[in-house]
Parts: structure tokens; C-alpha cells; sequence
């Protein structure tokens, strides 16, 4: 399991801490979700995550000032005694200084955001589903090719790095190279990024490691890319059967994401760049609604019936 610092929530959404005398360095967050405590303010605690961030609304704010004061501390006191992460209150509102007083206590950090409560939670939501999603790391490297995310894989020597190195020259942008970070973000979504220590750098045999940001400027790299488009490089061999027309597409799997795959053989001479960019701009047809291999089958179909007849 994952976690994120709660120091990183607060940087990354620009909150505001109310209670400065919490010692905040070692809280974590290991929830993506968040909750807005409408049922616990209620007093129906039962089956409360209180893993999740919780958040405070102009909703939840207006029952907690419908209450008696007294019966209002000791609600906000219960809440804070399932050891929640953080309370963040939306809107800028006012916080009640004895609500300050027991969260220092508590040591339950109170934060505060000027955005409006629906379009913080989501933002919060989206940002802890890719920090704290499910990862693995695999050999190979990421290259944004027309807006797709090329993963180039194959064995170790075989041209990985150069012809990234390539797309580079022609335009694309590197996002990792060697080492790869695969986080599944959802169901449909794999998100590829390099470890910190090798982020931007290139290896060549023969030449050494090569600084692409340095290089080429800073349009030529990107930090993170979803991955739509696998292709692996492997070395020529005669005896197999490799597909030429590409009627059915071939999948990898990648944290339970299936992803398009194509097998591409090396042989002397192959210009491995301009082949990228051709399976990067054909995926993008076959989003868009056009198959080439399709097409060349009902021609080839069309033309055979009308030979028939």
C-alpha cells in the first residue's frame, strides 16, 4: 500500500493550515477517497472510513451551526477521535476557535481551501488516485509520439535507446528511458513516468549517458504519459510466422490494463523511428473510427465477389 505526506496535500492544493502547533510531517494519507462527514456529524458513525480525508462543506457547515454549541463540540470531538487524517473545511469558511482548540489536542490537523467543495474533491480525488495508485516498474522506455505514449520494450542491446534517441531528433518528446513506472490510475488508464534519479537521461553504448533535456531543450521531454501503445523489439527470426496484416489486434497486460501490443522483428537497415511513428499515427486511426487492414480486406472481398459474378 501507498501512501502520500500530508505536507504534499497541502503544497500540491495550496491549503491554508489552521492549527500551526500539529506536528504534521508524519501524517499520511493511504485513501484516494475522500468523505464529507454528513452522517457522523449526524452521529451515525458506523462503517466510517476514517482513513479518508474529510471535507467539510457550506452544507455540513450550515447543520454544524443549526446545533447547540455544546452538542456541536462534542460531535466535531468524537470525529476527531477516529484519528482522521485531516479535516478541510471549503469556501474560506470561519472555523470555530474551540473547534481549533480540541483538533490541537487531538492532534487532527484543520485545513482550509478558498475553492468550492465539489471542485476540490474532485481535484483532491484525481490527484490521490494517481499517487497512491497500484505500480510496477519494467525495462524498456516511454516516448510521447504524436500525443500517444509509445512503451518500447525488448531486450537489453537490441536499440531501445536509440531509436528513442530518434523520435527525439524528430520532434517527440522522451518521458523515460531504461526504466520504466507503470501506475494504474483506473481501469482504462495506464500512467508511465521515470524514476527521479534517471529522469531526462538517455543511455548509449559506446557513448555514455546522455542528458536529452540539456541537449535538445526542454520541449523535448515530458515528466508523465499514458501508455496506449506497446511495441516490442525483437531480433529477426526467419522460422516465425509474424503478422502482416493486422486484422487482429495482439495484447500485453500491465497491473490487470490490457494494452495494444505489436511485435516488431530488427534486422539491419529497419528504421526503427519512422516505424514508431507510422504504429503511433495508425493507432490513432483506429481510434477514429478507420482500420487500414480492415479496408484492404473488404477490397479485397468486394473484388473477389464481383469476380464470382
Amino acid at each position: 500500500m501507498y501512501t502520500v505526506k500530508l505536507v504534499s496535500l497541502i503544497e500540491k492544493m495550496n491549503l491554508e493550515n489552521c492549527t500551526p502547533d500539529i506536528n504534521i510531517q508524519s501524517i499520511k494519507i493511504s485513501q484516494p477517497d475522500v468523505n464529507r462527514p454528513a452522517l457522523q456529524l449526524a452521529g451515525f458513525f458506523a462503517h466510517f472510513d476514517s482513513e479518508r480525508v474529510q471535507v467539510i462543506g457550506h452544507v455540513e457547515q450550515a447543520y454544524l451551526q443549526k446545533m447547540d454549541r455544546e452538542h456541536m463540540l462534542n460531535i466535531m470531538e468524537k470525529l476527531m477521535d477516529y484519528r482522521v487524517p485531516c479535516i478541510i473545511f471549503s469556501r474560506n469558511m470561519e472555523i470555530d476557535q474551540e473547534i481549533l482548540r480540541i483538533a490541537t489536542e487531538k492532534e487532527v490537523p484543520i485545513l482550509r481551501t478558498s475553492k468550492t467543495t465539489s471542485s476540490f474533491m474532485a481535484e483532491v480525488i484525481r490527484w490521490l488516485n494517481v499517487e497512491l495508485a497500484p505500480r510496477i516498474t519494467i525495462h524498456g522506455g516511454l516516448v510521447d509520439v504524436y500525443g500517444e505514449g509509445i512503451l518500447i520494450m525488448g531486450e537489453s542491446g537490441i536499440g531501445k535507446s536509440e531509436a528513442a534517441l530518434e523520435l527525439i531528433k524528430r520532434g517527440h518528446r522522451l518521458v523515460t528511458d531504461d526504466v520504466v513506472e507503470i501506475k494504474k490510475v483506473s481501469d482504462e488508464t495506464l500512467i508511465g513516468t521515470s524514476p527521479d534519479i534517471t529522469r531526462h537521461f538517455i543511455e548509449l553504448r559506446g557513448i555514455g549517458i546522455v542528458d536529452v533535456k540539456t541537449l535538445f531543450g526542454v520541449e523535448s521531454v515530458k515528466n508523465t504519459q499514458a501508455i496506449d501503445l506497446v511495441i516490442k523489439l525483437e531480433e529477426w527470426n526467419k522460422e516465425k510466422q509474424y503478422d502482416r496484416l493486422g486484422l487482429e489486434e495482439q495484447y500485453i497486460e500491465f497491473l490487470g490494463n490490457r494494452v495494444v501490443c505489436h511485435s516488431i522483428p530488427i534486422r539491419p537497415g529497419r528504421n526503427l523511428a519512422i516505424i514508431c511513428e507510422a504504429a503511433a499515427v495508425n493507432y490513432r486511426q483506429k481510434k477514429m473510427g478507420y482500420n487500414a487492414a480492415q479496408e484492404l480486406y473488404n477490397r479485397v472481398t468486394n473484388n473477389l465477389k464481383k469476380t464470382d459474378s
